[in-house]
Parts: C-alpha cells; sequence; structure tokens
C-alpha cells in the first residue's frame, strides 16, 4: 500500500477530537476518490469502535448489514438474532449496549448513500446524539462522497443534525508537491499527468504504475475499458438527478464557451436558464467564476476548475465513437495547446508563490488583450507582469517587451507603481539580463516542489 499522504493536519484535528473528555461528532466529506475512507481507516488505528462502509442499497439491507457489524463486533448474540427494521430500533438497541464511560468510535463511511435512501435516518440520528451520544465518550464519524448531498442534509442550517457537530473536514485535492510523491516519471511527464488528473489519491494511485504520462493516459483515458473512461458519468450522475445539461455546459466550456450567452446557446437553453446550472457546478467544484483581477466587478467567464473534468471533456468525451472502435489517435499539437492552459493554472495556483510574495494573484484580459499572470500589492504599490508557456527554447527577450506593451492597458495605479516580469517556461532560448526580468524554467520548478 502507497503510504499515506500530506493529510497531516486533517489526522491532527481527528486526534484532537479523540483526546478530548466529551461525545465528538466529525463530518468528513468531498468528492469521490478523495481518500475520506483512508483518513479514517488510518485515524481508527489502534482505536476501540465499529467501522462500517455502506453500500448504495435499501434501508433494510444498510440496518441489518451495520446491525451485524456491531453484533460482531460487540459479541452480542442477541442483536444477530432479533429482527431490527428501522433507524429507530436499531438506535434505541444501541443505547442499551455501547460503552457510555469509554472512548469509543462509531465510524460510518458512505453516509451520504444511507441519507439518500432513507429519509428519516436523519432525524433518528439526531434523536439518538440527543438522547444518548452527546452525553457519552463516544466519537462519532460520518463521511459521504455525494458532495451535495452532504453540504445540504447533514451541514446546512436546514439539517436536524445541524449544530451538533464538533468538527467538519472538507477533504481537498493533494498539492503538487504532494501528488509528486505518487509518481515515478521523468520530471515532465509528471506535470503532465498532473494536468490531467489533478490532485485525487485514488486517480494518482493508478498512474504510480505508469513510467510516462503518455501510456497512462492511452491506456487509463483512450480505451473503452480504461479507468477514466466513464468516471464522470458516475461521478455527475450521483450529484444530479439528470445530468445532461450538465454535461452539455462542460462541453461547451471545454470548447471555448466561457460566457454565459456563450454557453446558453451551446446547450440550446435560454441565458436566464444557465445560471442556477453554473452556480451548482460551482458549489461542487467543477466551475469557477474568473474575473480580471484589477476589475472584479466585471461579469467574468467561466472556466472548468477541476482538472481531471478538464481533461476528460477535452480528450475522452468528444472522441468517444472513436474510442469505442479503437481508432483513437491525438496530435502532440492536441496535447500541447490542453498543457499550455492548465500549465498557466498551475503557476497561478501552486508555483508562483515560491518565487513571488504578492498578496493578490491573477489573470488580466480587456477587449483582445490578455496577461496570463498579472500580482498586485496594494501597500508597496507593485504590480507584477508575466507569461506562462509550455515550450521549449523560449524567446524571453521578445516575449519581455510584448508583455511591457501590453501592461500598458492595465490601469491600476499607472502613475505611481513599481512594475517586475516574470516568464514561465520550459526553457530558453538564452539568458538574458534585465533587473526587472525573472526567468523561470522547468529545473527550478522542479526544485522548489521536491
Amino acid at each position: 500500500m502507497i503510504r499515506f499522504i500530506d493529510r497531516d493536519r486533517k489526522m491532527d484535528l481527528m486526534n484532537t477530537a479523540w483526546e478530548r473528555d466529551n461525545a465528538q461528532f466529525v463530518v468528513i466529506y468531498g468528492r469521490r476518490r478523495i481518500g475520506k475512507t483512508r483518513l479514517i481507516t488510518e485515524f481508527i488505528e489502534g482505536k476501540d469502535g465499529i467501522f462500517y462502509i455502506a453500500e448504495d442499497e435499501n434501508p433494510k439491507s444498510q440496518i441489518a448489514e451495520l446491525k451485524e457489524n456491531i453484533a460482531d463486533h460487540l459479541n452480542d448474540d442477541f442483536l444477530k438474532e432479533i429482527e431490527i427494521t428501522s433507524w429507530k430500533e436499531l438506535f434505541e438497541y444501541l443505547k442499551k449496549v455501547l460503552p457510555e464511560d469509554e472512548r469509543f468510535y462509531l465510524a460510518i463511511d458512505e453516509f451520504s448513500y444511507m441519507i439518500q435512501n432513507d429519509k428519516t435516518m436523519l432525524s433518528s440520528l439526531q434523536k439518538f446524539w440527543d438522547t444518548f451520544l452527546s452525553q457519552t465518550k463516544i466519537c462519532l464519524i460520518v463521511s459521504g462522497s455525494i458532495f451535495g448531498l452532504m453540504e445540504e442534509k447533514v451541514l446546512s442550517k436546514s439539517s436536524p443534525l445541524y449544530g451538533r457537530r464538533s468538527r467538519d473536514i472538507l477533504l481537498e485535492d493533494l498539492s503538487l508537491k504532494d501528488s509528486l510523491k505518487f509518481l515515478d516519471m521523468p520530471f515532465k511527464d509528471e506535470l503532465k499527468t498532473y494536468m490531467a488528473i489533478g490532485g485525487i489519491p485514488e486517480y494518482l494511485l493508478k498512474a504510480h504504475y505508469y513510467d510516462d504520462s503518455i501510456s497512462f493516459i492511452e491506456n487509463e483515458f483512450l480505451t473503452k475499458d480504461g479507468y477514466f473512461y466513464r468516471e464522470p458519468y458516475f461521478i455527475l450522475s450521483q450529484e444530479f438527478k439528470t445530468i445532461n445539461t450538465y454535461f452539455s455546459i462542460l462541453d461547451g466550456i471545454s470548447k471555448g464557451n466561457t460566457r454565459p450567452t456563450e454557453i446558453a446557446n451551446h446547450c440550446g437553453i435560454e441565458t436566464k436558464n444557465i445560471y442556477p446550472y453554473l452556480e451548482n457546478l460551482i458549489r461542487l467544484g467543477f466551475v469557477k467564476r474568473q474575473t480580471p483581477i484589477t476589475d472584479q466587478n466585471r461579469s467574468g467567464i467561466y472556466k472548468i476548475k477541476d482538472v481531471f473534468f478538464d481533461f476528460w471533456f477535452n480528450f475522452v468525451h468528444k472522441n468517444r465513437e472513436n474510442i469505442e472502435r479503437e481508432s483513437t489517435v491525438h496530435e502532440e499539437k492536441d496535447y500541447s495547446r490542453y498543457y499550455g492552459k492548465r500549465f498557466e493554472e498551475l503557476i497561478l495556483n501552486e508555483i508562483f508563490h515560491y518565487f513571488f510574495d504578492y498578496p493578490s494573484v491573477g489573470r488580466w484580459w480587456y477587449k483582445e488583450d490578455e496577461i496570463d499572470i498579472v500580482a498586485l500589492n496594494e501597500k508597496k504599490s507593485k504590480i507584477l507582469f508575466g507569461e506562462c508557456k509550455w515550450s521549449e527554447n523560449i524567446d524571453e527577450e521578445r516575449l519581455y517587451y510584448q508583455i511591457k506593451e501590453k501592461k500598458k492597458s492595465v490601469r491600476w495605479k499607472k502613475k505611481d507603481r513599481k512594475e517586475e516580469y516574470v516568464i514561465f517556461a520550459k526553457s530558453f532560448e538564452s539568458d538574458i539580463s534585465k533587473s526587472d526580468l525573472t526567468c523561470i524554467d522547468l529545473d527550478q520548478i522542479k526544485k522548489v516542489v521536491r
């Protein structure tokens, strides 16, 4: 098994809860494959308690399985024999047999399947917590992969459980630095892999067994038996009752339709009707709204935030027929265009802060002009302009003067600002000397993220 990577902060939170003298109610949530089960299994190692992973099945089966699990752990033959048909009955019985004055955990993974299949479960659990668990030393842990359901039914103010949790833990993607610990490829291939799947631990485990990015992509994305070929269908079908419009929106954005009117036209619906769909996709972390860094009041554009979804819609969704016929062929220029876009996001979100200390960093555009990186320091009246190029042997002097020309349109503190410049690229053609220009290549990036 791959060693447990970069969940130290989350583990500390759970251990802190465990070390308290009173009852604890911990909620863990996040998208599928993010590592919730692994976090729980690492946490409960050496501790006494019951761990149950729910399946997406009818409540009667879930109750029977959890009852069996508890009976085995407590050596309770009576519990094994009796028939229990509701959560209320099961919880009433547990009041009689669970240890009240000992540190003990009751961990339920895939909790979202329980509340999805039985609406009474939440109110029964609330009563169980209020009348019994809250007065014990038991640590109740629930985790769920259906992100929207966990937010709405467990964490929101409308939930019967609202106000009872001791801690909620949102598991997010691993950083580039920690994701690289899963991979054993040339650095450039590791970056390509990360720009295709992001920091999802389960996805990185799949990539772990490959020596290069192209064989990983061809085998796991571009074949009908590949691990990722149908993955988005399953993820979206868990979150949404009907997924056709959501698929159409993501497909449209991946093809360059970034404004609401363009997205709506691609989907064949009125612009005013597209906003609730976009808001749902933003809330679940699939899409993001972006505005120029110097003008946050602009209407903005929409981009696919989730790295895996972005890659999948660019290379799998639109090539499904070819993949089914086993005749998929992609040229290097197709990948380069995509990696160029994601490289810019990678620099902004994960690399830039290793080299520069600016409170705000983002993109800037106005009409036809675009600048990949604009960073602001209000207090010091400093501004940085930069470009990201997923290319070899960049002519940095030519690009430097292009940036200087475009930056004239950026009005932020135009009469009183100190300017500097940066170019990120795979490699550079020469080594020019400009006091206000920094050039950063893949070798330098490799040093800081290793």
